[in-house]
């Protein structure tokens, strides 16, 4: 009896797991009617028939993400790369998603490395650095538009690495390096270039200041020069007029002639202790006749004091 109670128990259970279906607020399920398709059932508490009512299918309601493994691809400038990436879905129709294809996780990522090769292959390695959103948004365009069979929505496509193969990275850092190489002989050159017209615009402006300053030091001379003839030209003017005055004067022309007289005595004898040979003159008489007429020239000058 007690094991009847049991069994029958265990019936009513069973009955009540089969008739109450709770659907949690992350997921949707499908429901099948003796293997036909009859509603699909939002979050909540739901009734079904037990034993003819079953869940075929459940799905994630929330925004899935999809790894796309690393693959081979080739550029259009023939560079195989290997790249991957991440893809976002979210099922839109339970239904869809359910009949529309046997793995819609496993299509999307198949489709998105396809589209990925396919896209890749219209872009040289530099493009598919500097437009990698660009890339992204063709392939989400495009994984979309296949997907729409299949009750779910692409949201968004992100790749996460491009890596160049081995001998493209060491041909890339080459060229970097020789980049690098003439980047820093243009730098120099500019820089030499730069020093070269620095110097010689110094130079020329020093030739210029040293122009300028012996032109000024020219004209200043020049200046001295002209004033000093001036004065010297000034003073033997009124040195001039001076004589002239004194030999306008009685006796003038006399002391003259004394004066000139003493200044010819005094170089002869400068001559004669100073000569090295003997001084002689040539002509005795005429020796004689300067000695008679200076001394008849200084009585005359005595009388003339007198």
């Amino acid at each position: 009896m007690l094991a009847f109670f049991t069994i029958a128990l265990l019936v009513l259970l069973l009955v009540i797991y089969k008739l109450i279906l709770i659907v949690e607020m992350r997921e949707i399920c499908v429901i099948e009617r003796l293997g036909k398709y009859r509603a699909v059932l939002q979050p909540g508490v739901h009734f079904l028939i037990p034993f003819f009512d079953s869940v075929a299918y459940r799905h994630e309601t929330r925004e899935q993400v999809l790894d796309i493994p690393s693959q081979n691809c080739i550029s259009r400038d023939n560079i195989q790369i290997q790249v991957d990436g991440l893809v976002y879905i979210k099922v839109m129709d339970a239904k869809k998603a359910s009949y529309g294809i046997e793995d819609y996780r496993r299509a999307s990522v198949n489709l998105a490395q396809t589209t990925m090769r396919s896209e890749i292959g219209k872009l040289t390695l530099g493009q598919t650095f500097s437009e990698r959103d660009s890339l992204n948004e063709i392939i989400v365009r495009e994984i979309d538009k296949a997907s729409d069979s299949w009750g779910i929505k692409v949201l968004r496509y992100e790749i996460k690495n491009i890596v160049p193969s081995a001998n493209v990275v060491h041909t890339l850092e080459k060229q970097m390096e020789a980049e690098r190489s003439k980047r820093a002989e243009i730098t120099l050159a500019e820089a030499g270039k730069e020093s070269t017209i620095n110097l010689s615009e110094g130079e020329r402006q020093e030739a210029i200041n040293i122009s300028e300053g012996d032109k000024q030091k020219q004209i200043n001379e020049a200046e001295g020069k002209a004033q000093e003839i001036e004065i010297i030209a000034n003073a033997r003017a009124q040195g001039v007029t001076m004589v002239t005055q004194a030999l306008a004067k009685p006796g003038g022309d006399q002391a003259m002639k004394m004066r000139l007289l003493e200044d010819f005595i005094k170089q002869t004898g400068d001559i004669l202790e100073t000569a090295e040979i003997s001084v002689v003159p040539a002509e005795l008489a005429k020796l004689e006749g300067f000695f008679e007429g200076m001394d008849k020239v200084t009585h005359n000058i005595q009388g003339v004091t007198k």
